[in-house]
């Protein structure tokens, strides 16, 4: 099969342009921040620092992915992948936005070290923040083309799948850095009646990232009538309804334990809060858009 070069006013699009500047600020953004002096961070042990290697591995990661999907398109061999490429592109973009700008706060907030003031600390901030508004711009240069064009994932359905994926992925570094300052308050108990609370939300935030993740799955790889046993909108409407479940109880236990511990840990329980609230509410919308769904269809 012939491999097609991007023509000329291909270059000149909104997505190309904002795809390219996704790659120059994620790349000036993971090469300083990877080379910060031990004393611009809070510890001093790159190892030990787990949102400095998650938001490392974030940009790094899709950077990776924003490369492979740019080259993809310029020498059109993406008709030739068994994925449905406008759901692809416009998943990463949106799905890199969320993910960079969780990356981007925890910088300045839980890896970075205020007191020494310097200006490379400075300038991975501002890129970071580059980064995502670049990411931002993607989306909204694919959710400005054609319905034809745009797919799926591009729809606001699509997008909150998106965001319950960013609510689960969030959760893994927050609960690696709160079971740590849990056992190093008391390391004999590890932590008391908090380490059972712990264990039952990352329970279910695993379950419900897996359901999230399948579906998107699906989506990407436009196999719901091949592979799929069940009717896919239906599927849809009952990992949401497990997702409402799920998330309701992960919200009383983290507000139970906001109001039991305001020392030490507060901060991390308040993020955690924060981000559960936001996951929950997206799977409440995506409920209730599967459940008009279905009603339009049964009545038609």
């Amino acid at each position: 099969m012939a491999v097609l070069v991007l023509e000329a006013r291909d270059c000149t699009s909104p997505v190309f342009l904002v795809r390219t500047l996704a790659l120059l600020c994620g790349c000036v953004t993971f090469s300083l921040v990877g080379s910060l002096e031990p004393e611009h961070l809070r510890e001093r042990e790159r190892r030990h620092n787990t949102f400095w290697i998650a938001c490392m591995f974030t940009w790094c990661f899709f950077f990776t992915l924003t490369l492979l999907i740019h080259v993809l398109n310029v020498i059109q061999f993406h008709s030739l992948l068994p994925v449905s490429w406008k759901n692809l592109t416009v998943t990463v973009a949106a799905l890199g936005a969320l993910m960079t700008l969780s990356a981007s706060v925890l910088l300045p907030w839980r890896v970075l070290d205020h007191r020494p003031t310097s200006a490379r600390p400075l300038a991975a901030a501002v890129a970071a923040c580059l980064t995502v508004l670049a990411y931002c711009g993607e989306v909204w240069a694919i959710r400005g083309q054609p319905q034809e064009q745009r797919g799926y994932m591009a729809s606001l359905p699509g997008v909150l799948k998106i965001v319950q994926c960013w609510g689960g992925f969030q959760m893994i570094p927050l609960f690696l850095e709160t079971m740590t300052a849990t056992q190093a308050r008391d390391p004999s108990t590890g932590g008391g009646v908090h380490v059972w609370q712990l264990w039952v939300s990352v329970g279910l935030y695993n379950v419900c990232l897996l359901m999230s993740l399948a579906s998107v799955a699906v989506i990407l790889c436009d196999c719901a009538g091949r592979f799929c046993p069940f009717p896919f909108d239906r599927l849809l409407a009952g990992f949401s309804l497990l997702g409402v479940l799920f998330y309701m109880v992960a919200t009383v236990i983290c507000v139970t334990n906001v109001l039991q511990d305001v020392e030490n840990r507060s901060g991390l329980l308040i993020m955690e809060t924060v981000i559960v609230g936001i996951t929950l509410m997206a799977y409440t919308v995506d409920f209730s858009f599967s459940i008009k769904q279905l009603c339009e269809r049964s009545h038609g």
